[in-house]
């Protein structure tokens, strides 16, 4: 698809939205992520909401969305696999390694991610980066050791602070705190993910490099790119 006029991001993330759904296995349960992007794919999903069993949802947003769609929502515990997640992400490298958390939702992300035998990233060309980092770094954390984590962050080049709304530490829909992680450049974030997820207190560290994107679907002022990892 290729237009007179430059496409707004909103368009762009309509546009991947829509073509997700070439990778929804009919007759099957759907993994459905969080965000902006994934909004629109729900968008897109509720037209074949006929065609599948329903979905698993990564954050309480998303299930209301998908319910408002009319789209049954199982619980994770409920089925052994998925045949295909399809979410977004901040950041994705040439690898197919991301950073997910802007919408706090990465720990429920990571589990539905774990349970599918495909995930399908979709995203606007902004968000494809040469190396992982310049997206502020996502760490859900229990309360208690915010700070010993942030000065665990420091030691690396890292500064942690903690994400906050309406003058309060946000409280994710796990009941836990999320520090933002900046000035970090990670060029191994396979090791980087399995060290920071040793670290006393981590719930989950925004890096999905254990599971990362077999498929990229990438907006582009062009249509719709495929990336294959």
């Amino acid at each position: 698809m290729t237009t007179s006029h430059p496409l707004t991001q909103d368009e762009l993330k309509a546009m991947v939205g829509r073509s997700a759904l070439q990778y929804v296995v009919p007759g099957s349960i759907v993994g459905v992520g969080t965000g902006s992007t994934v909004n629109k794919f729900i968008d897109a999903l509720a037209g074949m909401k006929d065609q599948i069993r329903g979905a698993v949802s990564s954050s309480v947003a998303s299930t209301e969305r998908l319910r408002a769609m009319g789209i049954p929502v199982f619980d994770a515990n409920e089925v052994e696999s998925l045949a295909v997640y399809i979410d977004g992400a901040d950041e994705i490298d040439g690898q197919g390694y991301m950073i997910k958390g802007g919408g706090a939702a990465l720990t429920r992300e990571k589990i539905v991610a774990a349970l599918a035998s495909r995930f399908v990233c979709i995203v606007d060309e902004s968000k494809l980066v040469p190396a992982l980092g310049r997206f502020p770094l996502p760490v859900e954390v229990i309360p208690m050791a915010a700070q010993h984590i942030a000065r665990r962050f420091s030691t690396l080049g890292g500064v942690a602070s903690l994400r906050m709304k309406d003058g309060q530490p946000l409280v994710t829909d796990n009941s836990q705190h999320i520090l933002d992680v900046r000035g970090l450049t990670i060029t191994d974030p396979l090791a980087f993910e399995t060290e920071v997820n040793q670290w006393p207190g981590v719930v989950t560290v925004g890096v999905f490099a254990h599971q990362k994107a077999n498929i990229c679907l990438l907006g582009t002022a062009h249509g719709v790119k495929i990336l294959v990892y």
